[in-house]
C-alpha cells in the first residue's frame, strides 16, 4: 500500500484493498491494520482475508493524508509495516462567498459603466472543481452586470440610477464552480449572495407642489386677515432636500398675501371690498441651496372664489306653513306612476347660487316610491309618485313610513333637513281565500251513523272585515254522501246516507273555500272507509256434492263479501263427520281429502259400518274478523278408485265434471265451435271457387253453337203437331226461349208471347254449364181439369223457373209429351 490512493467520496463500507503476505514456514497468517491514537480508525481489515474496508468518510479538504500501520503475523512473529495513503480529491465542496454581506452605497449620478463593488467566493476543491465564475441571476431587467471571473460588479453600459425611483436596488450573483466528478457523476455546484445597492440623492431635482390643483374660498363674514388655504411644496430631492421659499408673483390685486417659509395665504381686506368674484393667483416657490443661493423654481396656479355664506339649510312647508310631519291615506295597490295627489309638499332654500342647490331624496324601504325632483335650485313643488305597486299591501303592513331628505350638494357644511311621510294604508279585497294544505285525507268506519264528523279544513283569507270571511261548499261525483259547514269547514256525512266498504271505499271530491266576492280556492279531499267485518262467508249452495278420486283431493269455497283483509279471509274447518278419522281439511284453502292411513276403498269400506261409498260432512267457513262471522254447510262426497275411471275414459271425464257442470258445458262449447270453422272455412273456398267458374264472358267473344239444328225443327214440329190438341186443355202462349241457350237464328218464327209470370227467386249459380240443354217453354196455364203429376223426365233443364203451382204443372206435362212423340220425330232428325 505504499503508492495507494483513494478518492474522498469513495462510500462507506467499499472494500478498497487486498493484503496479501506468506510465511516461510507455511503456518497461517493474520492481518491488522492500526492507527495513531491521535487519528480516527478509517480502515478496518479481515485478519484471514485480508480485505481493508473503509468505515469512516474521507474528506480531502480536512485530511489528504491518512496514515496506517499494517501487520502480518503468524501466531508468533509479527512484520509490520508504515504506509501513507493519498485521498484525492472530488467535486465535494460548493463556492463560499467571503466578506459577506455586501452593502454598498452608490451616487445616482454615477457614470454608466462604473465599478460599484466586487464579490470573491473561493472553492476548496482542487482543479477544476476549485475554479469559480460568476453570473446574475437575473441579469435582464436590472442595471448591472458582473465581470465572470473577477467578480466586479459594475453599473450597466447606458443604465443610470435615480433616486426618486428607486432608493436601492438588490442583485443576486451567483458563484458556481467548474465542475467535476462526485460519487461517479459529473457535478456541478454553486452559491448565490445579494449585493444591496442603496442609491445616494443629488440634487438634480427641482421643487414640486403636493396637493394641487388649489381652490380657496372667501365668504361674507370672513374677517381681514384670515388664512384661506396654504400650499405645499418640496425639493424633488427627497434624499438631502434644500430650503423652500414662497411668494406671490401677481393676481392678487393687494387683497391676499403669502407667508414665505409656510405657504399659507390669508386675505387681506373684508369680503366686502374684494372686486371680483375670482381670483386667480400665482404662487412661486424657490429652492435655497446650502450655501443660501437661490437654485430651482416652480410655479402653480391658485384659484380663490368670493362666496356668499350659506346660512340657510332647505325647509319643508306645507299649506300653513313650515311642517316636517305630512300623513296620507290611501287604498292598498295603487297603479304604478300613480301621484300621492293627497300630499302638498313644497321645499325651499334661502341661499344664492351654488348654496341653494340641493338633492331631494326617500329614506325608508326601497324601491315603493320615488321623488320628484331629485335635484332642486332654490325651491321645488315635490311629487311622490308609485314605483312599486305590489309592496304597497296592507296585509303586510297597514302603515308605511319615509323620511323625505333634502341635503345641499356642493356646500362644504352639507346643511339638510328632513320631513316625515305617514302613509296609511286602506284594505282591499285583494287576496284568495288559501287552503292550508292542497290536499286532505281522512278515513272513517263504514258503520258510522249519518251525520258524522269526518274531517275539517282551514281556509285563510287575510283580507280584513267582511272581505276575510269564508264561506265553503263541497262539489264533485264523490260528494253526494258529504255536506260541509259553510263557516266551520266541518264535512260530515249526510243523514240519511249509509256507507258501504264493498260498494265504494273511496271517496273522492272538492273543497271550495270562497269570500264575498267570488274569489276562491279549491283543494281535494280524499275519503277511505275503513272496512268493517258486517258480512257472512257464504258458500255458493248450503248442500253441495262432489265426488273424490282416491289421491286427489276435493275443494269447497266460501266468499265473504268484506273489502278487506281480515274481514274478508276465511278459514275452513269440519264440524260434524262420521266416523270422524276420515277426512281432514285445509283450513285456508278448503282442500278436503282422505287421511294418510286410508290408501283404498277396500280400507274405507272397513272404517265405516255400512261400507257406503258416499259420506256427508258439516263444514264450517268462518272469517278472521272481530267479531268473527262463520257460516256452515252440508257436503255430500262420493268417492271412486282410479281403476274405475281408468276403464272408460268418458266416464273420467263425466266423473270430473260431475262437480262442475260448466266444464263440460265449456268443453262442447268448443268441440261445436271448431265444427263450426270448418265449416264456414270449406263453404266459404266453394263459394269463391264456383263464383270464379262461372263469371259470363261477353257475346261478342264466346258464342256456342248448337250440334245440329234438328232438335229445334223437332221440337217447332212438335209443337205444330200438339197444338191443336192442346188447346183442349191449356191455352198456351210461348214465350222467349231461354237467353242462355244459343237455339234461336234468324230465320226462326217467334213463339208467342206469354203473361209475364211473377219474379222467381235469384237461382243459385251452377257449378258447371253442360254442352248443350233443351230449351224449356214458359207460359200461363188455365187448366179444364186437374192433372196428376207426371214422372220425372230424364232430361233436366239448366235452370228451372220457381213459380206458382200452375207453372209447375205446365212445365211437367210438356216435358213429358216431348218425351212420348220423340219417337215420332226421328225423320227430322
Amino acid at each position: 500500500m505504499a503508492l495507494f490512493s483513494l478518492p474522498e467520496d469513495t462510500p462507506v463500507g467499499s472494500h478498497v484493498y487486498t493484503l496479501n503476505g506468506t510465511d516461510p514456514e507455511g503456518d497461517p497468517v493474520s492481518y491488522h491494520i492500526s492507527f495513531n491514537p491521535s487519528a480516527r480508525s478509517v480502515f478496518s481489515v479481515d485478519p484471514n482475508l485480508g480485505n481493508i474496508t473503509l468505515i469512516e468518510e474521507l474528506d480531502r479538504e480536512r485530511e489528504d493524508e491518512i496514515e496506517a500501520i499494517i501487520s502480518i503475523s503468524d501466531g508468533l512473529n509479527l512484520v509490520a509495516e508504515k504506509v501513507t495513503i493519498l485521498v484525492t480529491d472530488a467535486n465535494d465542496e460548493a463556492p463560499r462567498f467571503i466578506q459577506e454581506p455586501y452593502v454598498v452605497q452608490v451616487p445616482e449620478d454615477t457614470p454608466s459603466g462604473s465599478s460599484i463593488a466586487r464579490v470573491r467566493a473561493v472553492d476548496r476543491d482542487t482543479g477544476s472543481a476549485g475554479s469559480v465564475t460568476y453570473f446574475l441571476k437575473n441579469p435582464h431587467p436590472t442595471e448591472f452586470s458582473v465581470d465572470r471571473h473577477s467578480g466586479v460588479l459594475r453599473l450597466r453600459a447606458g443604465a443610470i440610477l435615480d433616486f426618486e425611483k428607486a432608493r436601492a436596488h438588490f442583485v443576486t450573483v451567483v458563484a458556481k464552480d467548474g465542475g467535476g466528478k462526485l460519487r461517479g457523476a459529473d457535478v456541478v455546484l454553486s452559491a448565490t449572495t445579494v449585493v444591496t445597492v442603496n442609491v445616494e440623492d443629488v440634487q438634480d431635482m427641482g421643487p414640486v407642489f403636493v396637493g394641487t390643483p388649489y381652490y380657496g374660498y372667501v365668504y361674507e363674514d370672513t374677517l381681514p386677515g384670515s388664512e384661506v388655504l396654504t400650499v405645499v411644496a418640496m425639493d424633488g430631492d427627497r434624499g438631502k432636500p434644500n430650503r423652500v421659499l414662497y411668494s406671490l408673483v401677481n393676481g392678487s390685486d393687494g387683497a391676499f398675501e403669502i407667508n414665505e417659509t409656510s405657504g399659507a395665504i390669508s386675505v387681506m381686506q373684508s369680503p366686502s371690498q374684494l372686486r371680483r368674484e375670482v381670483y386667480e393667483l400665482h404662487v412661486q416657490v424657490t429652492e435655497v441651496s446650502s450655501a443660501g443661493t437661490p437654485a430651482a423654481q416652480a410655479m402653480v396656479p391658485v384659484t380663490i372664489r368670493i362666496v356668499d355664506l350659506n346660512n340657510h339649510p332647505p325647509t319643508f312647508y306645507g299649506e300653513s306653513g313650515p311642517q316636517n310631519r305630512f300623513e296620507l291615506s290611501m287604498y292598498e295597490h295603487p297603479p304604478q306612476g300613480e301621484i300621492l295627489r293627497g300630499l302638498k309638499i313644497t321645499v325651499n332654500d334661502s341661499d344664492q347660487g351654488a348654496n341653494a342647490k340641493f338633492n331631494l331624496r326617500l329614506v325608508g324601504p326601497g324601491g315603493i316610491f320615488r321623488v320628484v325632483p331629485q335635484t332642486v335650485l332654490n325651491e321645488a313643488q315635490v311629487t311622490i309618485i308609485v314605483e312599486n305597486s305590489a309592496a304597497i299591501d296592507f296585509e303586510k303592513s297597514k302603515v308605511l313610513t319615509f323620511k323625505l331628505l333634502a341635503i345641499e350638494v356642493n356646500t362644504p357644511e352639507k346643511f339638510s333637513s328632513t320631513a316625515d311621510v305617514v302613509i296609511q294604508l286602506l284594505d282591499t279585497n285583494d287576496n284568495v281565500p288559501k287552503f292550508t294544505s292542497h290536499y286532505y285525507v281522512a278515513r272513517i268506519p263504514e258503520n258510522a251513523p249519518g251525520g258524522s264528523n269526518v274531517l275539517a279544513v282551514t281556509a285563510v283569507d287575510p283580507d280584513s272585515g267582511p272581505w276575510g270571511e269564508v264561506k265553503y261548499s263541497i262539489y264533485g261525483s264523490g260528494a253526494d254522501l258529504f255536506l260541509i259547514h259553510p263557516s266551520s269547514g266541518i264535512i260530515y256525512t249526510q243523514p240519511w246516507a249509509s256507507l258501504d266498504a264493498e260498494a265504494t271505499a273511496r271517496y273522492n271530491f272538492y273543497v271550495k273555500a270562497e269570500d264575498m266576492e267570488g274569489r276562491y280556492s279549491l283543494a281535494e279531499v280524499f275519503i277511505t272507509l275503513l272496512d268493517v267485518n258486517d258480512h257472512y262467508p257464504q258458500f255458493g249452495k248450503s248442500v253441495q256434492e262432489k265426488t273424490m278420486v282416491l289421491g286427489t283431493p276435493v275443494k269447497i269455497e266460501a266468499t265473504d263479501q268484506d273489502a278487506e283483509e281480515p274481514n274478508n279471509l276465511v278459514d275452513y274447518s269440519i264440524t260434524h263427520a262420521e266416523p270422524a278419522n276420515v277426512f281432514d281439511i285445509n283450513a285456508h284453502t278448503g282442500e278436503i281429502w282422505l287421511k294418510n292411513s286410508i290408501r283404498s276403498l277396500d280400507a274405507l269400506h272397513n272404517i265405516t259400518p255400512n261400507g257406503d261409498r258416499t259420506w256427508s260432512l258439516e263444514v264450517q267457513a268462518k272469517d278472521r274478523g272481530s267479531p268473527s262471522f262463520s257460516t256452515t254447510a252440508l257436503l255430500k262426497i262420493d268417492i271412486v278408485d282410479t281403476e274405475m275411471l281408468s276403464r272408460s275414459p268418458m266416464a273420467a271425464f263425466l266423473m270430473q265434471t260431475k262437480d262442475n257442470p260448466m266444464k263440460a258445458v265449456g268443453v262442447l262449447a268448443g268441440i261445436m265451435a271448431i265444427i263450426v270453422a270448418i265449416t264456414v272455412l270449406i263453404s266459404t273456398a266453394t263459394f269463391w271457387r264456383n263464383k270464379k267458374s262461372n263469371k259470363v264472358q261477353p257475346v261478342r267473344r264466346v258464342l256456342r253453337k248448337r250440334p245440329s239444328p234438328a232438335p229445334r225443327s223437332v221440337r217447332i214440329e212438335w209443337l205444330k203437331f200438339r197444338r191443336t190438341k192442346a188447346a183442349d186443355k191449356f191455352v198456351l202462349k210461348e214465350a222467349p226461349p231461354n237467353e242462355n241457350c244459343n237455339n234461336n237464328s234468324r230465320g226462326s218464327t217467334p213463339a208467342p208471347q206469354a203473361p209475364a209470370p211473377p219474379p222467381p227467386p235469384s237461382p243459385a249459380p251452377s257449378v258447371g254449364q253442360a254442352p248443350w240443354t233443351v230449351p224449356t217453354v214458359s207460359g200461363s196455364l188455365a187448366p179444364q181439369q186437374p192433372q196428376q203429376p207426371s214422372p220425372k223426365p230424364r232430361a233436366v233443364a239448366k235452370r228451372k223457373a220457381v213459380g206458382s203451382p200452375v207453372q209447375s204443372a205446365l212445365v211437367s206435362e210438356l216435358r213429358q209429351k216431348f218425351e212420348k212423340k220423340n219417337l215420332h220425330s226421328k225423320a227430322y232428325f
